[in-house]
């Protein structure tokens, strides 16, 4: 949605809207630090992280664009990673896609 609510608001989109049962489709944007950072490095990320999309102004701005601030530990945020991974995973299988 943030990346396309512009585009519905000045009329050069006409979002459409569909429901199917069973069916979940999301975007979601996160912030990864390479394999190896110390963990007190990525702790003090998180909390600077947290404390920006705590922020009043940040969070109107992220509703403007039809956004839902989601802050999270380092471990929820690996969790929906995995989760997501495994989500999209069982699609392309099912869809009998590969990747080359």
């Amino acid at each position: 949605m943030p990346g396309s609510v512009g585009f519905v608001r000045t009329g050069q989109l006409r979002a459409l809207g569909e429901i199917v049962p069973g069916y979940e489709a999301s975007v979601w944007y996160g912030i990864a630090a390479p394999k190896g950072t110390p963990p007190e490095a990525i702790e003090v990320l998180n909390k600077a992280l947290a404390a920006a999309l705590a922020d009043p102004k940040l969070q109107a701005r992220i509703a403007e664009l039809g956004g839902t601030p989601m802050p999270m530990s380092p471990a929820e945020f690996g969790k929906l990673v995995a989760d997501e991974t495994e989500k999209w995973g069982a699609v392309v299988k099912s869809a009998g896609l590969s990747v080359e």
